[in-house]
């Protein structure tokens, strides 16, 4: 069984979701950036950035922490947006400085997501496909796949969503071919636990998005933006949904550069340049990629 996407994605059946879900990352952003960056400062910076961006978007994703209460306090969420809130806790435990996958699924499972408002749950995923447990330490790719299989279980009981976004860690010295096969293998070994999406890293090339779809079988996927130059992500994602993705699930590519300003200034570039690059890239994507109800089947 599969449940329905349709809150999140547009008319097409594809995804334009606007990713404003950053903690850490966005305090760090704030902070090089010269900027305040308390929690309050924080919660500013997301309404500033879902009020001017959500009206362009099929979803949009956030946290409880900073995003959720203060956007619905001003009301700065378009109606027609579906909302996706962040599962994981920020900052995520680690052993011996290595990410560890945990889900707490009382605290922050679907009825979490439900009693916030939210239509479809996201959880962030830490992990290296390929590692192998040493004696004496815990089995933390194991403790990922077994992470998100209960998410998926949760979710489905609940009739909620779930959107699975992996990213993988590389090793000193590895390059970008070994960060394709992490990604794609990562791509495989999560569909098979079979969430309604996956929110994937750019697989390298054109021949990478092509074997992820064909891993990912009957899993819809959207690429993320992972920060990249706006031109760049474009060109992504267009190669990306030719062959198969579904869609994007961005943020910094729009507003990366608001994290430096601050007030009017900083909403009138929301409302202008931002605004700009997420309606170009949205006209860009028309009669690309596939609809998750043609990749579900």
């Amino acid at each position: 069984m599969s449940l329905s996407l349709d809150q999140i994605a547009n008319d097409a059946g594809t995804f334009a979701i606007l990713a404003m879900d950053q903690r850490g990352t966005l305090r760090k952003m704030l902070e090089k950036a010269g900027q305040p960056a308390s929690g309050e400062d924080m919660s500013d910076f997301k309404v500033d950035v879902i009020g001017a961006l959500s009206p362009h978007a099929s979803g949009v994703l956030t946290d409880v922490e900073y995003g959720v209460g203060a956007v619905r306090t001003a009301g700065a969420l378009d109606a027609r947006a579906g909302l996706l809130i962040s599962s994981e806790r920020s900052p995520q435990p680690t052993w011996n400085g290595e990410h560890r996958t945990e889900y707490a699924p009382t605290e922050r499972g679907p009825a979490f997501v439900a009693e916030n408002g939210g239509s479809a749950l996201k959880f962030l995923v830490r992990w290296r496909p390929d590692r192998v447990a040493g004696p004496g330490e815990p089995d933390l790719a194991q403790e990922a796949l077994d992470a998100v299989a209960a998410v998926v279980a949760d979710c489905r009981a609940a009739g909620m969503p779930s959107v699975i976004e992996p990213l993988v860690t590389t090793l000193p010295g590895e390059g970008p071919e070994e960060k394709k096969r992490l990604v794609i293998r990562s791509a495989e070994l999560l569909a098979e636990l079979n969430p309604d999406l996956l929110k994937l890293e750019w697989p390298g090339d054109a021949d990478g998005c092509r074997e992820v779809s064909k891993v990912a079988g009957r899993v819809p996927w959207a690429l993320l933006s992972a920060g990249v130059a706006y031109d760049e992500f474009v060109a992504r994602v267009l190669t990306a949904m030719d062959a198969g993705a579904s869609g994007y699930i961005a943020g910094r590519a729009f507003w990366g550069e608001a994290v430096g300003l601050t007030g009017a200034e900083r909403r009138q570039f929301l409302a202008s340049t931002a605004l700009d690059r997420m309606a170009g890239l949205n006209a860009a994507i028309e009669g690309h990629g596939r609809s998750w109800r043609e990749v579900r089947g």
